[in-house]
């Protein structure tokens, strides 16, 4: 239920934000939200996620040229992030080092 919430939320206004904290045993970790306010900035990323998707800008430095890409699959969807900066990854890629 929360997830169809969510795709609502987007669907009138909403954004998917993306920041970047330290923290994860690599040293990173992505942190994805939910916004709806006007006053942030707009970032374009490739489709499906193009004009939804605000980059928190102290993120920008980590994340510069990134790919961006919505994964559906049989147990589920998620957004994966495709870092040419990530020097390292943890096992679960939850965090990654730069």
């Amino acid at each position: 239920m929360a997830s169809v919430l969510n795709m609502h939320s987007i669907a009138n206004g909403g954004y998917v934000t993306l920041g970047v904290k330290s923290g994860g045993c690599a040293g990173f970790e992505y942190i994805w939200g939910l916004s709806t306010d006007d006053g942030i900035e707009h970032v374009k990323w490739s489709t499906p996620i193009e004009d939804v998707l605000v980059v928190d800008p102290m993120a920008e430095m980590f994340i510069i040229g990134s790919e961006i890409d919505y994964v559906n699959e049989l147990g589920g969807s998620y957004l994966k992030i495709v870092n040419p900066m990530q020097t390292s990854s943890c096992g679960c890629g939850a965090s990654f080092g730069v």
